[in-house]
């Protein structure tokens, strides 16, 4: 094929994995080429993780504002300034935009701005972003191609022009009345943020319960955490129909047990999951096949069907957090200098940045048993950790599974003020195999977050007796 430019290494998006995959081979002395179609750097640093967690903080100090009297402080009135907010947020994805940009250069790796598409075996051709084409073959290819905002099929939905997470966050005025279809940690994080700053907020949720994977003690918990900040919540609603224009007026008609209503709002956000980008750029004619869902098939070292072609992250059906697509990285780039790392038996925390946060790692009381593993279960709430108590931020509670018949730790949740914290903690134990002993022995810092973990696993229940045979 005429016109064709050769790397040793060529990397298909440059979100988590495939950026850190790129920086590494080419500081290494390889030839390599990163195609990336418009976020530098991915969706983590631009458009979701970092961009929303500084919305939410913006959010946090409007709270501040407005309880400043719990904490001895007066203020006047407290209103939300949306372009500050939105500058705010702006600011930080520059800085993380140029760092990527001078990150690149520094490793010596080449990044290709444009939209690639199969035209061969390990061989794309690139639209550039500027005008004309370049066709790129890499001896090994490797695919990042992410995820974006699933869009249901609901009658009249994409008419409405809704947003997803990427234009919420770009919001530069207070929606009047915020719709959020979906309960999930998207939904979640943005309705409360978009509360505290003014906006009414209706989250409206298809399933039994909020953040449906959750024990329902926890979905509880997160229900009424938001009924107290004046959040209506719709559980086992059903949308059948949306009309109107999104940033102007709504009308969505929906159905639970209360028969049909009409709800009405001005703004509405879509937060009903993920879909990944592996659609129109040939992957079939690469040799790349697709699961049922429309995920790239990995094995466990996440090669593809396709001879020298790795798939990470989001578009490989990973599960859709920033940290399991940077251990991608590791299982990809360990591999390549000939070991032999797999993505099995992966202990994946994770924490939705709700205020409380929900942090959890390991099994849930709904996965043990569903799943027939018998367990001793210590829960205390977040009135009894210190360091709660001295922030004035008691919302929540902690629980924590140990396995009935040994110490081992199953699992491990917070719902509460630096409830994450206290979760690397747990993980850690469970990383190095240790029981539930070693940390309630442990001596921590007083007064911090990890220090609860002494209080709450002094309440676990005693090991059943063994019956003599």
């Amino acid at each position: 094929m005429p016109g064709v430019e050769r790397y040793e290494f060529l990397v298909i998006g440059s979100g988590e994995a495939g950026k850190h995959l790129t920086w590494n081979m080419a500081q290494a002395g390889h030839r390599t080429a990163v195609v990336e179609r418009k976020y530098i750097g991915g969706s983590c640093p631009n458009i979701a993780c970092l961009p929303s967690k500084n919305v939410i903080r913006s959010a946090k100090a409007n709270w501040f504002a407005r309880h400043g009297a719990e904490y001895g402080i007066q203020t006047g009135p407290v209103f939300t300034d949306m372009k500050g907010v939105l500058n705010r947020k702006r600011k930080m994805v520059e800085g993380e935009v140029h760092f990527h940009l001078e990150r690149f250069k520094a490793t010596g790796a080449e990044l290709i701005r444009g939209e690639a598409q199969f035209v061969a075996p390990k061989t794309v051709e690139v639209q550039l972003n500027e005008g004309g084409k370049r066709t790129v073959k890499g001896d090994r290819v490797f695919l990042d191609l992410g995820s974006r905002s699933t869009i249901p099929d609901i009658a009249g939905l994409a008419a409405v022009r809704p947003m997803t997470h990427v234009e919420t966050l770009d919001l530069d005025c207070l929606p009047e009345h915020l719709i959020v279809l979906g309960g999930g940690y998207v939904g979640l994080e943005l309705a409360q943020a978009l509360r505290r700053f003014g906006a009414a907020v209706t989250v409206i949720e298809r399933g039994p319960q909020l953040a449906a994977a959750e024990d329902p003690d926890v979905a509880q918990a997160l229900l009424e955490n938001f009924a107290s900040e004046g959040i209506e919540v719709l559980l086992d609603t059903r949308v059948h129909e949306v009309g109107g224009l999104s940033g102007q007026k709504v009308r969505v008609v929906a159905e639970n047990g209360h028969g049909q209503q009409k709800i009405e709002g001005t703004d509405l956000l879509v937060a009903t999951g993920r879909t990944p980008n592996t659609q129109g750029i040939g992957l079939e004619i690469a040799g790349i096949e697709l699961d049922a869902r429309g995920y790239i098939k990995v094995n466990e070292r996440l090669e593809t069907t396709a001879p020298g072609v790795c798939a990470m992250g989001d578009c490989a059906g990973s599960p859709q957090f920033t940290h399991v697509a940077f251990d991608d990285f590791r299982v990809v780039r360990d591999n390549l200098s000939g070991g032999n790392r797999t993505t099995r038996d992966r202990l994946v925390p994770f924490c939705m940045f709700t205020d409380p946060e929900l942090a959890r790692v390991g099994l849930n009381e709904t996965e043990a048993k569903r799943r027939g593993i018998a367990y001793r279960l210590a829960k205390m709430p977040m009135a009894g950790v210190l360091r709660a108590v001295t922030l004035g931020e008691t919302r929540g509670f902690v629980k924590m599974l140990v396995d009935a018949e040994s110490d081992r730790i199953l699992g491990f949740t917070a719902f509460g003020a630096e409830g994450s914290e206290m979760m690397a903690a747990v993980q850690t134990a469970m990383l190095g195999g240790l029981p539930y002993t070693v940390l309630r022995d442990a001596i921590f810092t007083h007064p911090t977050a990890a220090e609860g973990l002494v209080y709450l696993l002094a309440s676990i229940p005693a090991k059943a007796l063994q019956q003599p045979a």
